[in-house]
């Protein structure tokens, strides 16, 4: 299925429910979703709509209650564990709203270290670390560690974490939640710059109608359905 017109990420009929007491809270029902190779998705809804939970699930680090997952096609559903973990590590990339880089690590090994996971020679994986971080503009800052950098840095490098597998989708969890508006702009910018350069996906969930209005598309989750945004926003 290495064909342009087959999604890069989609899901059918995906349901998640939870238990609560006896009874079980449904936060998502029969949600669809396909997403296109090079496109921009933001999704948006009130706190506790379930927005993190459907991104948890189309990331594969979340099992459903029903419906499928697919990436590139494939129904990750019937691999077996290390296969899934594989499907989700060469296709896709994940940004969290705090950064999750560890702290005893430079900001080029921090990079790395997924290829460092999947067994890549040491070198090699500096070396292509090295030219992400140039991407996102942090050349001088591959020594510093977390501790020494500024908020939009620290998630800069956590955006070049994402992109150092060549993921045909990233996912991203209100990656500008933390940030004032001036670094949360520089990152908007940063997004759509490496969406023209690298033809990556973007699946943004989000709270910053701003950056959501930079989106190619923008969903709503409410009442456990995605629907398309009817709402007007402000594209200053």
């Amino acid at each position: 299925m290495n064909n342009m017109n087959v999604p890069v990420l989609a899901c059918l009929q995906l349901c998640k429910s939870f238990a609560q007491g006896e009874s079980a809270l449904t936060v998502l029902d029969g949600v669809n979703l396909t997403v296109s190779a090079g496109e921009k998705l933001a999704i948006i809804g009130v706190s506790g709509s379930g927005k993190t939970t459907l991104l948890n699930l189309l990331g594969s680090i979340d099992t459903p209650s029903s419906g499928k997952v697919l990436i590139k096609g494939q129904d990750i559903s019937i691999l077996k564990s290390k296969d899934q973990d594989s499907m989700r590590n060469r296709n896709l990339g994940f940004v969290y709203q705090f950064h999750h880089l560890l702290g005893e690590f430079t900001a080029q090994e921090n990079v790395a270290m997924p290829l460092m996971i999947a067994g890549l020679p040491y070198s090699e994986c500096l070396e292509r670390a090295r030219v992400l971080l140039g991407r996102v503009g942090l050349a001088e800052r591959l020594l510093h560690k977390p501790a020494q950098l500024s908020g939009g840095e620290r998630q800069r490098v956590a955006i070049a974490r994402a992109l150092v597998n060549n993921p045909a989708c990233v996912l991203m969890d209100e990656p500008t939640g933390n940030l004032d508006r001036q670094t949360a702009h520089a990152i908007h910018e940063l997004i759509n710059q490496l969406n023209a350069t690298l033809g990556i996906s973007f699946v943004l969930v989000t709270h910053d109608l701003q950056l959501a209005a930079q989106m190619d598309r923008i969903l709503n989750l409410q009442d456990g359905k995605l629907l398309p945004y009817a709402g007007a926003i402000n594209h200053g």
